[in-house]
């Protein structure tokens, strides 16, 4: 599975980016992590194909949406409010995650390229 991601760039707080990551198939989990400099990669959302069960981090419920085009092969993920703490590389990623490691970033098998959100103060 190839995934490309698009979006990100530089916002103002408060303000609004979307990110999109397309696949080259189909994969039962696709979502979102992202990563600071010297730190590992933080579970952001994810969406589960089966059921469209919709996965969160406390420190994005409530401000980003995830959303999945099935027949597309894509996630979108929907970023409002944004912090100056939401800056960091994102990375789409995908994969057959059983539920109880949605969270866990060794569990998906493919990665796409990283997008960069940066949010000014």
């Amino acid at each position: 599975v190839q995934l490309q991601a698009s979006g990100g760039g530089l916002v103002q707080a408060g303000g609004s980016l979307r990110l999109s990551c397309a696949a080259s198939s189909t994969s039962r989990v696709m979502g979102w992590f992202r990563q600071t400099p010297g730190k590992g990669r933080e579970f952001v959302a994810a969406h589960r194909r089966d059921g469209g069960y919709k996965y969160y981090s406390d420190s994005v419920k409530g401000r980003f949406t995830i959303s999945r085009d099935n027949a597309k092969d894509t996630v979108t993920l929907q970023m409002d409010s944004l912090r100056p703490e939401d800056t960091a590389t994102y990375y789409c990623a995908a994969g057959q995650v059983i539920a109880g490691q949605i969270r866990t970033p060794t569990a998906y098998g493919y990665w796409g390229q990283g997008t960069l959100v940066t949010v000014s103060s």
